[in-house]
């Protein structure tokens, strides 16, 4: 069924459901394997006998293959179709992490890692092209929201399903854990996933950009590990900057090129529409706000109220579960009046849960702070997607296989960028907070969490702009004169 047909109907095609359930089944697997293995560094480092510097790298090597690899994903949706893409990767991803179980010290674990992190990398952009060409424009609003579910549940339950990995079974079922769910992703792929070619703007399978693959690639995992060491160190310096300014230096090398090659890996060009513009920022600025936010609450339940891993990971899960709530209703309302407002609307939503955090104290009562994660979360369900949404409407059905990586860095790098930031701030905060004790570092999480508070209202700027430009879009297509027949 094709775009204008579905669009027709009133729900989502079989096909697109049944896309759906397979790209819902990757998603889960590589979104859950990044935030489980994080709470399981230091059992790693006791395990291996290798110190946290050195084991650190098992998360920050698998993060870096990822960046790596993401700008490949539309070129090879092109030239080998989404089906054929998914399953590779998803059955590589399968193969390393059961290499990544069976691990013998740090450092075949930290190789086995980055061998995963290239086939992961693939898995969501490739799932996000194949449902938003099957749904068409007037329905992505409702996929994204599917897509969505996992992506924000993982971060908020991966912790606690660490936790329990790690208390009651060994570390290597954080990696083996990946292969049931693996092997039934590539079941229903090879029954659920349509054949064929992503469809590109160019006739027949565009020749692959090497030259600006070696200058996007390279200059997106160098950005990203920059900031990473200024969040896990909480400070900047010349050694943690340096791979910031050279990767920066590297895309915009790329965004040059890219205006004026036939098919680059990413088709910067797509930033000329005032409303893709719009959207593109918004994605930069919600990823930041969201990730950054993640940061900060497992540490806030752990160092300023004392509270073990997996107990932290349980009161987070009302965010996460509140912002599926959340997702569910918003996709339908982004199809039918525009991504924009919806995100407006959620952006101010964030911003009223988030404020009880920036209140808090020593002995602020924990069901305050759950029902403020839970306000969180339904004000995260009415903006991510929704904002992702935003930019693929504004897409041509051709231009959904080069925008997608597009979208992805910038939802990356955007979260790795607050995260850093945030990481700065809070780690000046407590350094001011010594000698004063609990309530000093409840102190300075609330002082952190105005950062989060501003990053939040800064989104809302380009949000209005998107919800401006769609409202008179929508104004223009009422307007169009109807095409006579016959």
């Amino acid at each position: 069924m094709d775009a204008d047909a579905q669009a027709a109907g009133d729900g989502l095609s079989p096909e697109t459901m049944r896309v759906a359930v397979v790209v819902i089944v990757g998603a889960i697997m590589s979104i859950l394997d990044t935030t489980i293995v994080n709470v399981a560094l230091e059992t790693l480092s006791r395990d291996l006998h290798a110190p946290l510097s050195t084991i650190q790298w098992v998360a920050t090597g698998y993060l870096l293959a990822l960046a790596t690899v993401i700008p490949l994903t539309g070129w090879a949706a092109e030239r080998f179709g989404p089906r054929r893409v998914w399953m590779t990767v998803v059955a590589g991803f399968v193969a390393t992490s059961a290499l990544c179980g069976a691990a013998w010290s740090a450092e075949s674990l930290i190789a086995f890692r980055c061998l995963q992190g290239l086939a992961g990398g693939m898995i969501m952009p490739i799932g996000m092209i194949t449902l938003a060409q099957s749904a068409g424009p007037k329905r992505v609003g409702r996929v994204m929201s599917v897509v969505g579910v996992p992506m924000l549940l993982g971060p908020a339950l991966g912790p606690f399903i660490g936790g329990v990995i790690v208390t009651n079974l060994s570390w290597r079922w954080i990696f083996y854990v990946n292969l049931p769910i693996g092997l039934l992703g590539l079941v229903l792929a090879a029954r659920l996933l349509p054949h064929g070619r992503a469809q590109g703007r160019h006739e027949g399978p565009a020749e692959l950009d090497w030259r600006g693959l070696l200058l996007l690639s390279p200059g997106v995992a160098l950005v990203v590990f920059g900031l990473s060491e200024v969040a896990a160190h909480g400070s900047v310096s010349v050694e943690r900057a340096l791979p910031i300014v050279v990767g920066v230096a590297l895309v915009a090398a790329f965004v040059v090129r890219a205006w004026h090659v036939r098919a680059p890996v990413v088709d910067v060009r797509l930033f000329e529409d005032g409303g893709f513009a719009a959207a593109g920022v918004t994605v930069f600025l919600v990823g930041a706000s969201l990730f950054s936010a993640l940061l900060l609450l497992p540490l806030y339940f752990q160092i300023g109220r004392g509270l073990s891993p997996l107990d932290a990971g349980l009161l987070i899960a009302p965010q996460g579960l509140f912002a599926a709530v959340g997702m569910n209703r918003s996709g339908r309302l982004t199809d039918r009046i525009g991504g924009g407002p919806v995100v407006v609307g959620g952006l101010i939503v964030l911003l009223i849960g988030t404020f009880a955090f920036t209140q808090v104290h020593a002995g602020t009562p924990l069901w305050v702070l759950e029902v403020a994660l839970a306000v969180r979360g339904l004000g995260l369900g009415f903006t991510m997607m929704p904002a992702m949404a935003a930019a693929y409407a504004t897409l041509e059905r051709t231009q959904v296989p080069r925008a997608t990586p597009m979208l992805n860095v910038l939802q990356r790098v955007g979260g790795s960028l607050g995260t850093a930031i945030l990481a700065v701030v809070l780690q000046h905060q407590l350094t001011a907070a010594v000698g004063h004790g609990r309530d000093g570092v409840a102190a300075a999480f609330a002082d952190t969490y105005w950062w989060v508070m501003a990053g939040t209202a800064v989104a809302i700027v380009p949000a209005l702009v998107l919800a401006r430009t769609q409202r008179a879009a929508a104004r223009r297509e009422a307007a169009a004169p109807v095409p006579s027949v016959g």
